[in-house]
C-alpha cells in the first residue's frame, strides 16, 4: 500500500519501519497523516510477517506537533463531532505488536505525544520533548496529561505542560522517558537492532509480555500479579515454550513460530 505522509520500509524480516514524512511541517499532525498512520497499523496488525514496528520521523523533528493551521479555526463541535486525535490514539493503544518510536531533533505537542503512545523510545543526542500547547491557549489532546507524569513523575510533567519548557535527550533518559540515548547517525541501526531482536521471540509471549507491562498502570498490584500469573501458566499450551527451554537445554538458538 501506498502514502503520501509515510513512508514504509521493511529493514529486516519481521520489523517494518513507518517514517513520518511532512518535512516541509516538520512532520506536523494533521489529518491526513494520522489516518494513514492508523491504516498503516491495521495493515501490519493482520500481517503475521510484521513482529515490531519502529515509527521515526527524520532526522530534524520526529514530530513538531499537530498542525496549527489545519485546527486554528475548528469549531467545539467540529473538534467533538470528529473525536480530534482519538481514532489514532486508540488504534496505537490496542496495537498488540510492539512500537518502537524513534526520536531525532523534535518531538513537540503531538509529536512527544505519538511517541509516549509506542511502547519504548530511543532517542538521538539531538531529540527534544515538550508539550507547548499552553503557548497556545489550549492543551494535550492525545494523552499527554496523562501519559507524562506516568513517565517523568508529576513535577516534571507539570513544569512542561505549564511553562512548555522542552527537555533534552539526557534529560528525558534521566527521567525515564526514553529508554537510551544514541549518536544521530546511529539511531535507526540502534531502534532496528532493538527490533530486530524482539522480531525473533515468541511472538505470542512478546505480545503478552507487552499486555501485562501495559496493565500495570490500570490495575492494582494484587490483580497484575494474578493476571501475570495466569498467563504466563497459559504460555506452556504454546510450541514455543516447548522449543524456547528445549533450545536453552541444548545450547542452541530457539526458532520461534509463533505456536
Amino acid at each position: 500500500m501506498s502514502y503520501e505522509t509515510l513512508i514504509v520500509e521493511i529493514p529486516s524480516a519481521g520489523v517494518t519501519v513507518i517514517r513520518l514524512n511532512r518535512p516541509e511541517a516538520l512532520n506536523a499532525l494533521n489529518a491526513q497523516l494520522l489516518g494513514e498512520l492508523a491504516t498503516a497499523l491495521d495493515v501490519a496488525e493482520v500481517d503475521d510477517s510484521v513482529r515490531c514496528l519502529v515509527l521515526t520521523g527524520s532526522d530534524r523533528a520526529f514530530a513538531a506537533g499537530a498542525d496549527i493551521k489545519e485546527m486554528s479555526d475548528k469549531s467545539y463541535a467540529q473538534m467533538f463531532a470528529t473525536d480530534m486525535f482519538g481514532p489514532v490514539g486508540r488504534r496505537m493503544e490496542h496495537f498488540r505488536k510492539p512500537i518502537i518510536a524513534a526520536v531525532s531533533g523534535f518531538a513537540l505537542g503531538g509529536g512527544c505525544e505519538l511517541a509516549m503512545l509506542c511502547d519504548f523510545i530511543i532517542a538521538s543526542e539531538t531529540a527534544r520533548f515538550g508539550q507547548p500547547e499552553i503557548n497556545l491557549g489550549v492543551m494535550p489532546g492525545i494523552g499527554g496529561t496523562q501519559r507524562l507524569p506516568r513517565a517523568v513523575g508529576k513535577s516534571k510533567a507539570m513544569d512542561m505542560i505549564l511553562t512548555a519548557r522542552m527537555m533534552d535527550a539526557a534529560e528525558a533518559e534521566r527521567a525515564g522517558l526514553v529508554s537510551r540515548v544514541v549518536p544521530a547517525d546511529k539511531l535507526i541501526e540502534e531502534a532496528v537492532a532493538a527490533a530486530v531482536k524482539i522480531a525473533g521471540q515468541s511472538p505470542l509471549a512478546v505480545m503478552m509480555n507487552k499486555e501485562l507491562v501495559n496493565a500495570a498502570f490500570e490495575t492494582t498490584l494484587a490483580t497484575g500479579v494474578r493476571m501475570e500469573r495466569r498467563l504466563f501458566h497459559s504460555l506452556f499450551a504454546f510450541e514455543d515454550q516447548k522449543e524456547g527451554m528445549a533450545a536453552f537445554i541444548d545450547k542452541r538458538k530457539p526458532a520461534f513460530t509463533g505456536k
